[in-house]
């Protein structure tokens, strides 16, 4: 069973960030960030899994788990007696994982709880008298736009228009579950926290092309990113509600803007999906396997 434990946790989630790396930038953003998204879910949940499995082979491991339900425990020992660590270290990791997943779900539900404080019953835009510029999307049923009047009077009519419509591109697309996702799984995995820093760009790219489309311009937009990105000092909310604030992504999304890469084929979205999906079926053995040698055991009892 070792085997799968390498694949599914020490070798895929790695590889995938290697794909996304070299892949994801050559692809439209509408179309890669739910493909990044997604794989990285698909990988977390593999590698989760995979721990699950050697937490209970763990578990199948003690004499007394063994004489209770009478089967041999120094047989399934065997099935991993050349890497004797194995089990206790899904053990170690599944509960670390499962910390870190809490934690991370808990600060997004305080972040999403924070950002629509104070807003009452809003309409698609809440401006807010603040001379501080900040600007975010707010999701929700329905979602909404909140403005200050810093970052209004920061920016011309023109960028204003611009910069609305990058906001309601990430509420039009459920930028935000895509965001939660990709963190959830970074959570899960030390090895996908830049995917998930990956899909934080390409969501912002992919509002960014949204809005070149609706206002027509793609200079507007990139002049209005920059305007914006200079005018915040800070963003209002923490990472992960896309306040416009000026990271160091600022210039790769201007010049994606004004000098756009040349893109390949949409099917090569495709390569790390099946990574995730060959990562995930290679877990589905890992648990069949388990149930074999449990039931093999069970004669040896």
């Amino acid at each position: 069973m070792f085997d799968h434990f390498l694949v599914s946790v020490v070798v895929v989630p790695p590889v995938l960030l290697l794909l996304v790396r070299l892949l994801a930038d050559r692809l439209s953003p509408r179309v890669a960030a739910p493909v990044v998204a997604w794989s990285a879910a698909g990988a977390a949940a593999a590698s989760l899994i995979n721990l699950l499995v050697f937490a209970l082979k763990a578990a199948a491991e003690r004499p007394v788990v063994a004489h209770w339900f009478g089967w041999s425990a120094q047989f399934v020992v065997d099935d991993t007696a050349h890497y004797p660590w194995v089990s206790w270290a899904g053990v170690a990791l599944l509960a670390a994982a499962a910390v870190s997943i809490g934690v991370t779900w808990r600060r997004q539900r305080r972040l999403l709880e924070l950002a629509g404080a104070g807003t009452g019953r809003p309409g698609p835009l809440v401006v807010v008298a603040d001379p501080a510029p900040h600007a975010f999307a707010v999701p929700g049923r329905p979602g909404h736009v909140v403005v200050t009047t810093g970052m209004r009077d920061a920016l011309s009519p023109a960028q204003f228009v611009a910069l609305l419509a990058h906001e309601r591109a990430h509420l039009a697309a459920h930028h935000h579950r895509l965001i939660r996702i990709a963190e959830l799984a970074a959570a899960s995995h030390p090895a996908l926290w830049w995917v998930s820093r990956h899909v934080d760009y390409l969501v912002e790219r992919a509002a960014d092309e949204h809005a070149a489309t609706e206002v027509g311009s793609r200079r507007t937009v990139a002049q209005a990113i920059g305007a914006a990105a200079l005018a915040a000092a800070a963003p209002l909310a923490p990472a992960g509600l896309h306040a416009a604030s000026p990271g160091g992504v600022v210039p790769r999304r201007v010049a994606s803007l004004l000098k756009p890469r040349a893109r390949v084929a949409a099917v090569v979205a495709l390569v790390p999906l099946a990574l995730a999906a060959f990562s995930l079926a290679w877990t589905a053995e890992a648990a069949w396997d388990l149930g074999e040698l449990i039931t093999a055991a069970l004669g040896r009892g």
